[in-house]
């Protein structure tokens, strides 16, 4: 269940920013629809931010303290580039134009996905 609530919380937080950001494209031409496609997304974004994610920002470590944690935003933005790169790869249509772009949508979803988990009750 809880799976299934991470899954479904980084579809959201992604739709967030495909909504806010001319940058970050969402083409639905897959047979699942958006919402398929922003859950597959959503499942990629998930699984780089858990495995690619920790060991960038081990080896980072010391930039991340000289930077104040600033460092972290350019991190997350690395993350959802590389997810741009893997929905591209396999053709799901997610495409993200840009660094910068992606610093601001790496923003918004982490703002978004604390809401949302924010919101929604504890499923341990």
């Amino acid at each position: 269940m809880k799976l299934l609530l991470w899954l479904v919380v980084n579809a959201a937080a992604l739709g967030v920013a495909v909504w806010l950001f001319d940058g970050i494209t969402l083409t639905a031409d897959t047979t699942g629809g958006r919402i398929g496609t922003l859950l597959v997304v959503g499942a990629i974004f998930g699984v780089i931010t858990a495995v690619v994610r920790p060991i960038v920002s081990l080896l980072s470590l010391p930039l991340i303290i000289l930077t104040l944690g600033l460092m972290l935003l350019v991190i997350n933005a690395l993350m959802l580039l590389l997810t741009s790169k893997v929905a591209d790869t396999f053709g799901l249509g997610f495409h993200v134009d840009g660094f910068w772009t992606a610093v601001f949508g790496a923003i918004v979803i982490s703002i978004s996905s604390m809401v949302v988990e924010a919101l929604l009750p504890d499923a341990s």
